[in-house]
């Protein structure tokens, strides 16, 4: 499959060097240094788990062509960025397919208006990835955590759909294709968006979010109040096994969640964060507007949203709960 990475950050990196390794027809678009230091030296990347380093060398632009013909063009940029770009990715009608791969709460609309609806997919990647030294370490979630998962926006089972996640899981992401990835890009927001709102609270340190139980148990009402604002607007939480969120008291989701973030792959899983404030506001202003919609109090959710001001200090370790904002236990 011949394709375009619009995006040579961590994740565009990963994915256009797994692409390419496995024999497809990959080329990245990047700019100024980054551009320079893959043309120099490769992509770099770092196995988190094994600590394999591998170099791929791959075909550059720094930009797309009108006259340019793709099979997919794959953008892979922060969600602020995907408005910028519209015009260039629809000046170009050689290439039938274009995936947004990444978050997403506003919506398709903007890119149906520049693209036309049956050249748009969307999609979110399996995997994360930061950088270490000169390489940019990774890792490829499974298939139970979080698989590649893509769709087409009418939620059919495509010819196009199945050959993208052949060519994703050739290049060694386990993929899924999503009848319904507008909610599903939806549902991860409102998980997301509070967790990593919870760790900046928490002083963008996972150990000290894991000590903070004020933190966590905001974070866990603040996802609890996000699938009620998409529930009450007709969003089907997705995948439906994340309505768990509603049935599994609050105290042992504390403990759960502490017990996960004993891992030290969630230094990569949700440490890119860290560095991802604008994304992080972006995607927490699209879902307010959201909340806007539904009616539904979001008393959790605003708290932790204060909380993407870099300048506001973090909460020390509290041990008590905040006042409750919402019942708590089995959660109806």
């Amino acid at each position: 499959m011949k394709i375009l990475v619009y995006g040579a950050g961590n994740i565009g990196s990963l994915y256009a060097a797994k692409l390419k390794d496995a024999g497809h027809d990959a080329t990245i678009l990047a700019r100024g240094t980054r551009l320079h230091e893959i043309r120099e030296h490769g992509i770099l990347l770092q196995d988190f788990h094994s600590g394999q380093k591998s170099t791929t060398w791959i075909e550059t632009v720094d930009r797309l062509a009108p006259e340019d013909a793709y099979e997919l063009v794959l953008v892979i940029l922060p969600r602020i960025s995907v408005s910028e770009i519209l015009p260039i990715v629809a000046a170009n009608r050689n290439t039938p397919s274009v995936m947004f791969f990444g978050n997403n709460a506003g919506g398709s609309e903007e890119m149906i208006e520049a693209l036309g609806r049956e050249r748009v997919l969307l999609g979110f990647p399996g995997a994360a990835a930061v950088p270490h030294d000169e390489y940019i370490r990774y890792i490829i979630l499974d298939q139970r955590e979080q698989a590649t998962t893509i769709g087409e926006l009418d939620g059919s089972d495509s010819k196009r759909i199945k050959s993208i996640a052949t060519a994703l899981q050739s290049a060694g992401f386990p993929s899924s294709i999503c009848a319904n990835m507008d909610a599903w890009l939806k549902t991860h927001v409102a998980e997301i968006s509070p967790t990593a709102n919870a760790l900046y609270m928490a002083g963008s340190d996972i150990d000290g979010l894991k000590r903070n139980r004020k933190a966590l148990v905001l974070m866990i009402r603040a996802i609890r109040e996000g699938h009620r604002v998409l529930s009450a607007l007709g969003i089907p939480i997705t995948p439906s096994s994340h309505k768990i969120f509603r049935w599994i008291p609050e105290f042992l989701l504390v403990a759960i969640t502490r017990r996960k973030l004993d891992d030290k792959a969630w230094s990569i899983k949700i440490g890119h964060a860290v560095a991802a404030r604008d994304e992080m506001r972006t995607i927490a202003d699209e879902f307010r507007e959201l909340a806007r919609k539904s009616g539904i109090a979001t008393t959790a959710i605003d708290q932790l949203r204060t909380y993407l001001d870099a300048n506001k200090p973090s909460a020390d370790n509290l041990h008590r709960c905040p006042t409750p904002t919402a019942r708590t236990g089995v959660l109806s």
